[in-house]
């Protein structure tokens, strides 16, 4: 892909069937944002929908916003408009804590279905937070729970007859790499593992079928792709087949049979809703509700499409522009084996992400080098990949990245 020009990226716009999409969201026009992958923009009409929340349901219902205002039905409602993001039925799905939380609820539960097995396998470079709380299960239930770590690459041959279950990302988050998420799924079930599958990175940005591939247990975070807003709420799946058998450990009272019967022992609540456990934030699932509205009318076909088109010419673009300045990429090249992002790599990356901020192209910074660029269909332009590609071009060619701090100054980066 040679001599790309601006005007092919402004034709592309002019093609793009999303592109209306845009002004469904709330962006400041001289940003650059490519870091709806950590979290997505604000949905243009979520401060009417919050006002309206405080004046007429809040503020005017009071504790009958529960019956009225259908608050209590939430995370059930939520949930059925994620699952047809997700390639999964309705009453499969349901919106309630954090992903940490529900990583810890589907991994106790797991080991509760297969108590003849007792080990956890994830790869080293799963986000974080996944480890932590595993590590977190396997210390807490040492004579239960055994934590295993691997290469991505060892995935499939690690998994043996002491495996319970395996948890995974389809999208890495540093590289953007895919698992093949069929074949994995496949190959745990074959061997007696259970599979667990951490959406957050892949929920909203391309296609996902948790029913044809056979997927036991899946969770996702609400802030990223899906637009929710800042620690947002999460959901979690969980296969028709194990609602009936699966039992959660956090037996809160949203989660039991007959919650206001307000009896001393637990019964749980038939299908997804045993899973939930104390009361849900209403304003925070508002605004989920308000961003994942905004899918109602978008084909994910469709937008990955665009997604892996932009990938393709953000690499193309950098690798004709950049290379010689000492980046390299780090994401596949090829868009099949992609997630909704592109990574690249120079010994100076928390500096030159520094320096695109300072210009006004937000990405972000992966320890130890990772310079990521988040792809979001919804509300990103072509003409964007183009006019980001010039700006690191040209902080990479002056060097204005020496201007900027070499390491992290800021907790969050």
């Amino acid at each position: 892909m040679s001599n790309i020009t601006k005007q092919y990226f402004e034709q592309l716009d002019k093609q793009d069937s999303l592109a209306p999409l845009r002004q469904e969201f709330s962006l400041p026009e001289s940003i650059l944002y490519f870091n709806g992958n950590s979290l997505g923009a604000m949905p243009r009409g979520m401060t009417q929908r919050l006002q309206d929340f405080a004046e007429q349901e809040w503020g005017q219902q009071i504790v009958r916003g529960w019956v009225t205002q259908g608050w209590y039905q939430m995370p059930q409602r939520v949930g059925a408009k994620i699952a047809s993001l997700i390639g999964a039925a309705a009453d499969e799905v349901i919106v309630s804590d954090t992903t940490s939380v529900n990583i810890y609820k589907l991994a106790i539960a797991a080991l509760d279905l297969k108590p003849e097995r007792r080990k956890i396998i994830t790869t080293s470079d799963i986000f974080p937070t996944d480890i932590y709380v595993l590590q977190g299960v396997s210390n807490t239930l040492p004579d239960r729970a055994e934590l295993k770590m691997v290469e991505s690459d060892q995935i499939i041959d690690a998994i043996d007859e002491q495996t319970a279950l395996l948890v995974l990302s389809p999208v890495n988050y540093k590289t953007g790499e895919l698992f093949d998420m069929a074949a994995v799924t496949a190959e745990a079930q074959k061997r007696g593992a259970m599979m667990l599958w951490d959406l957050s990175h892949s929920c909203g940005a391309h296609q996902v079928d948790l029913s044809g591939i056979g997927a036991d247990f899946a969770v996702g975070c609400g802030y990223k792709f899906l637009n929710g807003g800042p620690g947002a709420p999460a959901y979690l799946y969980v296969a028709k087949r194990w609602q009936s058998e699966i039992q959660q450990p956090l037996t809160g009272w949203k989660g039991h049979a007959n919650p206001f019967a307000m009896s001393p022992d637990y019964e749980p609540a038939e299908g997804i809703t045993r899973m939930l456990c104390g009361t849900h934030p209403v304003i925070a699932m508002t605004c989920l509700e308000q961003a994942v509205d905004l899918f109602t009318t978008v084909d994910m076909a469709q937008v990955e499409i665009k997604s892996r088109q932009m990938g393709d010419l953000f690499i193309a673009l950098a690798e004709q522009q950049c290379k010689e300045y000492g980046v390299t990429l780090l994401s596949p090249k090829e868009s099949a084996k992609r997630g909704s992002q592109v990574s690249f790599q120079h010994a100076e990356g928390y500096a030159i992400v520094q320096a695109l901020i300072a210009k006004n192209v937000i990405c972000d910074f992966r320890a130890p080098d990772v310079v990521r660029f988040g792809i979001t269909p919804l509300y990103q332009k072509y003409q964007d990949v183009w006019d980001a590609v010039a700006i690191l071009t040209e902080i990479l060619a002056t060097e204005s990245w020496q201007q900027q701090p070499s390491s992290p100054t800021s907790a969050v980066t």
